[in-house]
């Protein structure tokens, strides 16, 4: 029997995540029947390249979605606010990167390895989860499930590439400047709306998105309800503390967890992740074996090392968690979401 084709549409198809999108959806050999690019004004026009063939980027309205089964949303929250919707009344199922709606009590936040049931009661919305925060519970969910978890706390490292475009432009151009003895302005970094701008090249920036009243940034909250949602634990206690570095690709996490069960030993958790969905172990300090952003580009999975027991509590471990923050990140953690869609068959 031949396989149904699906009428898929991109929204931002000229950004960084729509790209990967576009080159996940071939890599992958997603059934697509017909693909729609969309995008703003100011970039449509453009053309992107879909198995060969040269595909017209077109401005992305409310008429744009009609008879499209599935869309995936890379363009900024406030596009998926006013076009999201308006995609769902004409049937498509829309698998949102933004924001907008990730912690929507009626939208489901989906990372495939650890909760794909919930995308059977979604109602047309399924929200893919920040970038650090999928990287992150790929990797504890396994862990989760054979031991407990009681207390997260992760610092993050993460690449500029998810700022945009013009963050990478920034820390190409700062680090020549800087290498050539030439003077610059930062514009983008840390928060192109921000106030304040800093230097990227050469630093490290402790500050992704705005800060909040309660002296964490909105990243920061992201990651901790976010990963609550994900894990159905709303009393699990979590902080972050998100940090800007210049990477181009890649972020790199460093996470403490305590666990419910006693007697765990590093290798037991060594063991639980060598056989873990989307997870590869790179751990080996006799090696020098450790995950790093610079091996992890262009690569699906979340890669885990550096596991050890802390030294002063029974219970609490150490991990250092790398992934391609545009592919499971973001892309490819959209389209997995988009297979399980078929593999439920809850697409129409």
């Amino acid at each position: 029997m031949e396989q149904r084709r699906f009428h898929v549409a991109v929204v931002g198809a000229t950004g960084a995540v729509g790209q990967q999108m576009i080159q996940t959806l071939e890599n992958k050999n997603f059934p697509v029947g017909t693909l729609t690019l969309l995008s703003s004004e100011r970039s449509a026009g453009k053309k992107a390249t879909f198995k060969g063939q040269e595909i017209e980027v077109q401005v992305a309205k409310p008429e744009s979605f009609e008879g499209v089964d599935i869309a995936l949303f890379s363009a900024g929250g406030s596009v998926s606010k006013a076009l999201a919707p308006e995609a769902v009344k004409r049937g498509a199922i829309v698998i949102d990167n933004t924001s907008a709606f990730r912690m929507d009590e009626n939208v489901p936040l989906v990372v495939p390895e650890v909760n794909e049931e919930d995308v059977k009661w979604h109602n047309g919305i399924i929200a893919n989860p920040n970038c650090s925060t999928i990287q992150m519970v790929v990797a504890l969910e396994p862990i989760r499930q054979a031991f407990g978890l009681k207390k997260v706390i992760v610092s993050t490292y993460q690449a500029v590439s998810g700022a945009g475009a013009q963050a990478i432009e920034e820390l190409k151009a700062q680090s020549k400047a800087i290498l050539n003895g030439e003077p610059f302005t930062p514009e983008i970094l840390p928060v192109k709306s921000d106030r304040k701008h800093y230097q990227i090249a050469f630093n490290a920036v402790p500050q992704i998105d705005k800060f909040q009243d309660n002296g964490f940034t909105f990243e920061e909250i992201k990651m901790m309800n976010e990963t609550k949602k994900i894990m159905h634990m709303p009393e699990l206690q979590i902080a972050a503390t998100c940090v800007r570095i210049p990477v181009i690709t890649g972020h790199s996490e460093s996470v403490y967890i305590e666990i419910e069960k006693e007697g765990v030993s590093a290798e037991d958790i060594k063991n639980i992740l060598k056989n873990a969905p989307g997870v590869i172990l790179q751990d080996d300090p006799t090696e020098q074996l450790y995950p790093m952003p610079a091996d992890c580009v262009g690569k699906n999975d979340v890669f885990v090392g550096r596991i050890r027991k802390d030294l002063d509590r029974d219970d609490a471990f150490h991990l250092w968690i790398v992934s391609d923050n545009l592919l499971k990140g973001a892309a490819w953690n959209s389209v997995q979401i988009a297979e399980s869609l078929l593999k439920l068959g809850l697409v129409k």
